[in-house]
């Protein structure tokens, strides 16, 4: 069961609606909708972090996808990105099922939460510097609430230059890696580790750029660095 305090977390951002431009865009697409879902209702808010409270490991993405979590509600749910990377946490034990289809399906994460830079869809897959400054507080809330977090895991370029921000390694003197897949950054001083990975979107996936082994690779490697 979610603490008391990521339920208040979830409400309030569920709730939002700093960003003008997501909110027209996410509730436009709820009610277009694509052609396959057309009998469904769509969630249509924004999307709050999914997974378990009490998580060593939390991973980071982009945003939700217009008919993939923008439709079902939970993060990386109903849509190719969460095809993929549903099954490299199956295989890894860091879920119970390699499935992830609706809010309801009884998937379960075990010592994992999944969150994103941006709570809404935005339009093109493109939030604007300004929306995503509008989201970084809630990210930086649920870090916070993750009192056992020990390592990062960043899916894209945008998931790792925020989650260096929010941990302040910007404005610390040490020398930060540029972004890549399997970079791995232990900036110490007690804040956790950062593991880089390209994002499991279709772009990616289907063109070759991260391969099946690639992304086992990733999450193999988080299961060598949890610390008991």
């Amino acid at each position: 069961m979610p603490s008391i305090e990521f339920q208040k977390l979830e409400n309030e951002i569920i709730a939002c609606r700093k960003c003008p431009r997501l909110v027209a865009w996410r509730e436009e697409v709820g009610v277009i909708k694509r052609r396959a879902f057309r009998d469904q209702e769509y969630w249509a808010r924004p999307v709050p972090g999914f997974g378990d409270a009490t998580a060593r490991i939390l991973v980071v993405g982009l945003a939700p996808g217009a008919h993939g979590s923008n439709r079902t509600g939970r993060m990386f749910t109903g849509d190719a990105s969460g095809d993929f990377l549903y099954p490299a946490l199956y295989r890894t034990g860091f879920a119970s099922q390699p499935r992830s289809q609706s809010i309801d399906d009884d998937l379960v994460l075990k010592d994992m939460f999944i969150t994103a830079v941006c709570r809404c869809v935005p339009p093109d897959n493109k939030p604007l510097p300004a929306e995503i400054r509008n989201c970084q507080g809630y990210l930086l809330q649920e870090m916070n609430l993750l009192a056992t977090m020990q390592g990062i895991v960043a899916l894209g370029r945008i998931a790792f230059d925020n989650t260096i921000q929010l941990l302040g390694l910007h404005r610390n003197k040490v020398e930060i890696p540029a972004f890549g897949h399997g970079v791995y950054f232990n900036p110490g001083q007690g804040l956790p580790w950062i593991l880089a990975s390209f994002h499991p979107s279709r772009q990616n996936t289907q063109t070759g750029r991260l391969t099946v082994p690639m992304f086992d690779q990733i999450w193999s490697k988080v299961r060598d660095l949890i610390k008991d």
